[in-house]
């Protein structure tokens, strides 16, 4: 099977996402994942690659390049004999493809082969184009090679490259069917492949796809919770963000304005002067994490779509630059912002919570409960919140204060990008837990206090979509489930805080 090749780079279609190595998006990378589209390279790239491939092979035959006509790490001093070059690029794959632990699920396996196909077209790996024609067939063919889950320090992502390379070359196994046929590797593709972090740029897109639609569906579940508690709607009046411009802030108040059907100069509310922070703090604490998740997306827009291998192969001055573009501060710096931003909004969850459990402010039952004297109604859900929050609060620790030196002390220092895209990826299921178990609450409290948005808001359409969704039993029992159900409910709330932009 042969990919088909298009004009038009940089285009999305229907199924279809053209890798050209200057445009592609987290979006796609998530598409290509799930395999909901299916890749084709770019004319014009393919082209580019071409004439890259011709250049490094030129190039390593007349001088000394890494990797290519030397050894690697400490050992790049070492000289390749040129009678033994073909052999050299398969056996620096096999060793290197020792990554160790758990195999990695199929999906972000196809993450990094997409991320790795593009960023080979944007012509500076200097790596046979039907490598990338490969990867394209298995992305649409729905095989992926076994990649174990540890063997990056932020560095490189070399042993899963390397056994997605030994994959490619037939000495590795593949998952599911479609794999493509064995490619003829060498001394010039080795290196040229496994010089990248498509791994953890993959694992980063997906986990920041997921965090930011959690991010979204959280204000939708935090605006029925203002309304069961009859909040002031002041926190979000806009004279107070213009006041004080942060981007992310401004647009959260913004949008809680159209979810809840708020004035941009709101009357304030008779009684309680004002709300706990849970409320009044949330567009001062939600837009930082805005502004976080646009930070890192930016950075992984540059390097999905980078040719940062070293050595660079320019075949316009015919040399090949050795550099260090495969060393991934940026993005660990990112992760681990975003991350950190994402503990206070799930804190900031946990917070409403409370006040939900309250009678002070939602004048009901303590947790919520119903008539029964004594009974603890949604009391457990802070204990479970506040045990996933604990598992949040863990895996956000910066893993950018990692340290690590190696070959023999030429490589001495890492970024540990690679644990900050695990740890993101880790933080999906705990954070979506916190804010499942205020959903419950939040609509406990407004079903008995018989409360609805007004017709047509935004938070109506949440409100309904989880009463269809939530048991409305009110007596003690379980929860489990409904936190689950909540939890699932959540992508759905991310297209309603999607469609209340405008």
């Amino acid at each position: 099977m042969s990919s088909q090749i298009v004009d038009d780079p940089g285009v999305v279609h229907s199924g279809l996402v053209v890798l050209d190595g200057v445009a592609l998006g987290v979006p796609d990378v998530v598409r290509l994942a799930d395999g909901t589209a299916r890749p084709v390279p770019g004319t014009d790239a393919m082209r580019r690659m071409s004439e890259v491939w011709d250049a490094a092979r030129q190039i390593a035959a007349t001088g000394r390049v890494y990797g290519r006509s030397t050894g690697v790490g400490a050992n790049r001093n070492e000289d390749v004999p040129t009678e033994e070059a073909a052999e050299h690029g398969l056996r620096l794959l096999r060793s290197h493809a020792g990554a160790i632990g758990e195999e990695l699920p199929a999906r972000q396996v196809r993450a990094m082969l997409a991320v790795r196909a593009n960023q080979l077209l944007a012509g500076g790996a200097g790596l046979r184009p039907g490598v990338v024609t490969a990867l394209c067939e298995a992305l649409t063919g729905g095989a992926h090679p076994v990649v174990n889950e540890f063997g990056s320090v932020g560095t490189g992502d070399l042993a899963a490259l390397a056994q997605v390379g030994l994959a490619l070359a037939g000495e590795h196994p593949w998952r599911g069917a479609g794999a493509p046929a064995p490619q003829q590797l060498d001394n010039n593709d080795a290196l040229a492949l496994i010089s990248s972090n498509a791994l953890t740029l993959g694992q980063s897109a997906l986990a920041l796809d997921e965090l930011r639609g959690l991010l979204e569906a959280t204000q939708v579940v935090a605006a029925l919770s203002l309304l069961a508690v009859d909040g002031s709607h002041e926190a979000y009046a806009a004279p107070v963000h213009v006041a004080r411009p942060h981007r992310g802030s401004r647009e959260v108040a913004r949008r809680m304005r159209k979810l809840i059907g708020a004035e941009d100069r709101p009357t304030p509310p008779l009684g309680r002067i004002q709300d706990p922070y849970g409320f009044r703090c949330l567009p001062q604490i939600h837009g930082p994490a805005h502004d976080a998740a646009d930070a890192l997306e930016e950075v992984l827009g540059i390097e999905i779509n980078a040719a940062a291998e070293n050595p660079l192969i320019s075949p316009e001055d015919q040399t090949a630059y050795h550099h260090g573009g495969f060393y991934q501060a940026q993005l660990a710096l990112a992760l681990d912002h975003f991350r950190l931003s994402l503990v206070q909004v799930a804190r900031l969850s946990t917070a409403r919570l409370s006040t939900l459990n309250e009678p002070a402010y939602t004048r009901l039952r303590p947790f919520l409960a119903d008539e029964r004297p004594a009974s603890s109604g949604v009391m457990i859900l802070e204990y479970a919140a506040g045990a996933a929050l604990g598992d949040l609060r863990a895996f956000s620790a910066p893993a950018s204060l990692g340290h690590a030196v190696l070959s023999r002390g030429v490589e001495e220092q890492a970024s540990f990008a690679s644990l900050a895209a695990r740890q993101t990826l880790r933080a999906c299921a705990a954070y979506r837990l916190v804010v499942g178990c205020e959903l419950v609450a939040a609509v406990r409290a407004l079903r008995q206090r018989e409360l609805r948005p007004g017709p047509g808001l935004p938070a109506g359409a949440a409100l309904e979509l989880a009463e269809a969704a939530l048991d409305a039993e009110q007596a003690d029992r379980p929860l489990t489930d409904d936190v689950s159900a909540a939890a699932r409910l959540l992508d759905r709330f991310t297209d309603i805080w999607r469609g209340s932009g405008a």
